[in-house]
């Protein structure tokens, strides 16, 4: 091999290098987090139960980092350069866990693998999780059942809805409208979960 070709394929190849390096430093993307309310919602009772929250099931759309948004009724896309800080249905299950906890109304709350003697298990689907531009809100669905650990039969279901006006637009004004929907729900199940056992 020649000196100007052994230079010509060196300089191909440190371009090519420099091109993957260049493309490895492309902006990350936002990451944003759900809140789990602070205190004891209104009106809600006490309990000695010993829960476990179950990760919430979900359709593939909403079981992933991605942030969902919906034109229309029938179609889903994403928020681009945005993600949640973990997978929804993991994040949501660590957020009513939180929430539960924080009520210090129950006699204890787990997670699966935590070791616990689990009276009933709080079982949800994500059924809506997204922005819905048509309908310019917010939406938060979860359908949520109490279930006797014991004997497996389910003690009490309910499904529990939120919608919250856009009050902007862009990702952190879309992410503020879904924590608040998601807030709203959270509080409420966790009403009904320490009223109904």
């Amino acid at each position: 091999m020649n000196t100007a070709r052994a230079a010509r394929l060196l300089t191909a190849g440190l371009a090519a290098l420099l091109l993957a390096g260049c493309a490895s430093f492309s902006t990350p993307p936002q990451t944003f987090d759900l809140e789990a309310p602070v205190g004891a919602p209104r009106g809600s009772a006490a309990t000695r139960t010993q829960l476990l929250i179950a990760e919430p099931t979900a359709v593939r759309t909403l079981d992933s980092q991605q942030i969902a948004i919906q034109p229309s009724a029938l179609t889903v896309e994403y928020l681009a350069d945005a993600q949640w800080t973990d997978r929804l249905p993991r994040l949501v299950q660590l957020r009513l866990l939180q929430a539960f906890q924080n009520t210090g109304r129950a006699g204890a709350v787990g997670v699966p693998g935590q070791g616990l003697a689990i009276d009933f298990q709080i079982v949800t689907e994500i059924r809506r999780f997204e922005i819905a531009l048509d309908e310019s809100a917010a939406v938060v669905e979860i359908s949520v059942k109490a279930l006797n650990d014991r004997s497996g039969v389910v003690r009490a279901s309910q499904i529990f809805q939120a919608r919250v006006p856009l009050q902007g637009s862009g990702n952190p004004a879309y992410v503020v409208a879904l924590n608040q929907a998601f807030s709203q729900v959270t509080d409420e199940i966790v009403a009904w979960t320490l009223r109904t056992l």
